[in-house]
């Protein structure tokens, strides 16, 4: 039986919701095809987030690990492509942290790849009719942060880490009554949609971003 991790984030910028641990923590225990799902937090602070993932990989062992984060602006569920050595902070992390131009590891790689089937996985869920698009940039805060830790724990000291992503969603209609303007989906939408990348990283092995997985 394979676990899969699925990690959200706490609340940050003054936000007291985080869609991304509504959806995963409702995820925890749900079963696929023999597989079972864990959720867990993970800190909206930089120096707390490789800790907790390499943490909750060693407790659970997973296969498989999909990290979402909040995306608050964005239309659609964005699937990431990359993850970038890079930590440049617009504002502040929740331990009032705020690096700039500095990299998430040390001597790491510039970049690396999802290993998760990102093409796959926006055409399935557009096919359930969940807006959803391939997104090239994670951004430069604490989520670009979580992907690229995530994908150096499964190059370097977790092997056993066979597929590893991340998914950006867009704020729940909650939040976005705060932000005239700005899109949102319901916790529904987004918690059948990651349902939709699970199943997919199940079963579909090719449409892996480069096989190689990091960049030089």
């Amino acid at each position: 039986m394979t676990t899969i991790l699925v990690t959200g984030f706490e609340p940050f910028d003054r936000e007291t919701v985080n869609p991304s641990w509504e959806v995963a923590r409702r995820l925890d225990g749900w079963r696929c095809d023999g597989h079972v799902v864990a959720a867990r937090l993970l800190p909206c602070a930089f120096d707390a987030v490789l800790p907790a993932l390499d943490r909750h990989i060693g407790e659970l062992a997973p296969e498989i690990a999909i990290c979402v984060g909040q995306a608050g602006g964005r239309v659609e569920m964005s699937v990431e492509r990359v993850a970038i050595n890079v930590v440049d902070a617009r504002i502040p992390d929740n331990h009032a942290r705020q690096p700039v131009d500095v990299p998430v590891v040390a001597g790491g790689p510039p970049a690396y790849f999802s290993t998760l089937p990102i093409k796959a996985t926006v055409a399935r869920l557009r096919a359930a009719g969940i807006p959803a698009g391939v997104s090239n940039t994670a951004g430069t805060f604490v989520c670009n942060h979580a992907f690229y830790v995530a994908r150096h724990l499964a190059a370097t000291t977790r092997p056993g880490l066979r597929r590893t992503g991340f998914i950006h969603i867009p704020y729940l209609p909650e939040q976005a009554a705060r932000h005239p303007g700005a899109a949102s989906m319901s916790v529904e939408t987004l918690l059948a949609g990651i349902r939709v990348a699970i199943e997919t990283a199940l079963d579909v092995e090719g449409d892996i971003a480069l096989q190689a997985g990091a960049t030089h």
